[in-house]
């Protein structure tokens, strides 16, 4: 029997899954039934994650026998990202159904202080290897007409709202916001949904560089008064993965305690 979940059965591609954000989506998603797919530009890191990943247990679905693996791809690079979706479908014979892109970076700095190298890195990383994944995963999607396709692209809530010394972090994470509404509205005949999330200030590697006064002073700002755990968007990510999001295309929602609402 297929194993118990709301993805049972499912195999999920999740890039940046070697930490933060993405290694919580891999653990959420394992739990839930699916087969992984952990893609991160640090190899060693998304083996990792899959070690702390509980084993695949089915016996009668099309997966049978097959195992979480990883992957190491610059989702920056055409090349590598096609390389990563013809790996994936080698490895599991078969066309990943779900995908959480996480993969992201954050290059802090004041607009006037801001040199053109680092907005074209952001930029890279955050909107372009979100036009490469969904548009290569895409495509593959479709040529094995997938019943029930689902992308999550994490964006950010500073895609929103903007904040001081993150212009390129904020105007990427709102490219991503807009591509994916663009995404959800084409791919929808093909039954594939696309759909965003907008995380607040969550405990990641990448928040651990903030200054502890600016934590204070952003955690005084949030309603629940706290920071989000990582695994708090992974349970809207698998939310956003599974059936029971059937009817949710072209949504950006908001997972911040609160935050800038």
């Amino acid at each position: 029997m297929a194993a118990a979940g709301m993805l049972a059965g499912r195999l999920a591609l999740v890039t940046g899954g070697g930490s933060g954000i993405g290694r919580a989506v891999c653990s959420v998603l394992a739990r839930e039934g699916a087969l992984l797919a952990v893609s991160d530009i640090n190899k060693e890191n998304a083996e990792e994650t899959v070690s702390l990943l509980p084993k695949y247990n089915a016996s009668t679905d099309a997966l049978s026998g097959c195992a979480h693996a990883a992957f190491g791809t610059n989702v920056t690079s055409s090349s590598e990202v096609t390389d990563l979706i013809n790996n994936v479908q080698k490895t599991f014979k078969a066309v990943p159904s779900v995908a959480v892109h996480s993969a992201g970076i954050a290059k802090d700095q004041f607009l006037l202080k801001l040199d053109e190298e680092m907005f074209d890195e952001v930029i890279a990383v955050n909107l372009k290897g979100t036009f490469l994944v969904n548009q290569t995963l895409g495509k593959a999607m479709c040529a094995a007409k997938v019943e029930e396709g689902s992308i999550v692209n994490i964006a950010s809530i500073i895609g929103k709202v903007g904040n001081k010394g993150q212009a390129a972090y904020a105007a990427s994470k709102s490219g991503v916001i807009g591509f994916t509404k663009t995404a959800a509205q084409e791919l929808a005949r093909n039954n594939i949904r696309v759909n965003s999330i907008l995380p607040g200030f969550i405990t990641t590697p990448m928040t651990s560089q903030v200054p502890e006064k600016v934590v204070q002073m952003v955690t005084f700002m949030i309603p629940l008064a706290r920071m989000g755990g990582p695994e708090e968007v992974a349970e809207v990510c698998a939310f956003l993965a599974s059936s029971r999001s059937s009817y949710v295309t072209g949504a950006a929602i908001e997972v911040t305690g609160g935050l800038f609402m």
